[in-house]
């Protein structure tokens, strides 16, 4: 199959036949070859640096990632391991749903394939978190299986390459751009070629400064043909505007120990441990009114927004100092005193890790 763009009175084709020479030809010169999980790669070290690179950039899972797996070095490990810890390591990578789901399926590869870590495509996109394109990456990368791969990286550096137009999330886009994918990917070196696109897509063929001039697909690339390669990916359609919310964090401190609250496992932050959620100071000073403290003084702190995918939250956060703790709040299984100075082993939202940097809780 030939694809033809007219740009300056010349016909330019694709030329799929060398698309895969080229790409390699680079990669041995400047890929990446001295990550963590490129050493020493088994299908368990690729498929936690797959989950962990999802919508997060290379530099900053390298820290989490080798801390992960000093601690859970084989899947049983991790199987074993109570979930509050696995949240605990993850605290600060975001997308906690990874990690619950990481957990779940070691906690699967336990139960139902004796600890290891299955090697046929089928039995791996089944597990709870792996999708097509995953399980592609992580059966070619550490076991050399053919398999194509279809990630943020490799869509932006096809839909360039073809001028595609359309959004990717459409499923007619999608299945044209998975079938470019199967036709491109090499018999030979499919685990550096699956590599070698990731790579092409995070650097020379970055979303927004894309270096066309120095790409090994430049010849025959659509977009840069056409003089406007950020026009690839097509952006989603109406994309509609985020609706703003609004909260009231309620920190209240005894000596060095802020109060937690385990986050129901469905929803915002689920199973992680944050300050109690209300809706405005008046609710949050009636429940204290509950509790038995009934003429303390809330200290409102600087507020901040966090942005999730679907929408803003404003947060106001309102610290109390309480003089003694309630019986109605002393520990339970899904709440605790967190010590400033001896932090516990737990999961921690993003906001949570925010306001414990706060200077009114340094004090």
């Amino acid at each position: 199959m030939t694809a033809c763009w007219l740009h300056r009175q010349k016909v330019f084709s694709l030329n799929p036949a060398t698309f895969s020479q080229r790409l390699l030809t680079w990669y041995d010169i400047s890929g990446r070859k001295t990550l963590p999980w490129q050493q020493d790669k088994t299908p368990y070290r690729v498929w936690v640096s797959e989950i962990m690179l999802q919508q997060t950039q290379v530099s900053t899972v390298i820290p989490y990632y080798e801390r992960f797996m000093a601690r859970f070095p084989d899947v049983l490990s991790l199987a074993n391991a109570p979930l509050d810890e696995v949240l605990h390591l993850w605290t600060g990578l975001g997308y906690y749903a990874r990690a619950r789901n990481l957990h779940k399926a070691a906690e699967v590869i336990r139960d139902q394939y004796q600890g290891l870590f299955p090697e046929t495509f089928d039995d791996v996109v089944e597990l709870p978190g792996i999708g097509r394109s995953t399980a592609g990456a992580i059966l070619s990368l550490s076991l050399q299986q053919h398999h194509a791969i279809l990630d943020g990286n490799v869509k932006r550096v096809l839909t360039r390459w073809l001028a595609l137009e359309g959004w990717s999330g459409q499923k007619q886009i999608e299945n044209e751009l998975w079938d470019w994918a199967n036709k491109l990917t090499p018999a030979q070196r499919v685990e550096h070629y699956n590599q070698a696109m990731m790579d092409l897509g995070a650097s020379l063929c970055s979303r927004t400064k894309p270096q066309c001039t120095i790409c090994p697909m430049n010849d025959d690339c659509g977009g840069y043909l056409q003089g406007k390669p950020t026009a690839y990916p097509t952006p989603k359609p109406n994309k509609k505007q985020i609706p703003v919310k609004q909260t009231c964090l309620l920190i209240m401190r005894h000596a060095q120990s802020v109060w937690l609250q385990q986050r129901p496992a469905q929803g915002i932050w689920g199973g992680l441990f944050s300050f109690p959620e209300f809706s405005d100071i008046s609710e949050a000073q009636h429940w204290l009114q509950q509790q038995g403290y009934t003429e303390l003084a809330i200290q409102p702190l600087s507020a901040f927004r966090h942005t999730f995918s679907h929408f803003h939250l404003d947060i106001t956060p309102l610290l109390v100092s309480l003089p003694h703790p309630a019986h109605s709040i002393m520990e339970q299984s899904n709440e605790l005193w967190y010590n400033l100075n001896q932090p516990s082993s737990v999961g921690l939202s993003a906001v949570t890790l925010k306001l414990l940097t706060y200077p009114e809780l340094q004090q």
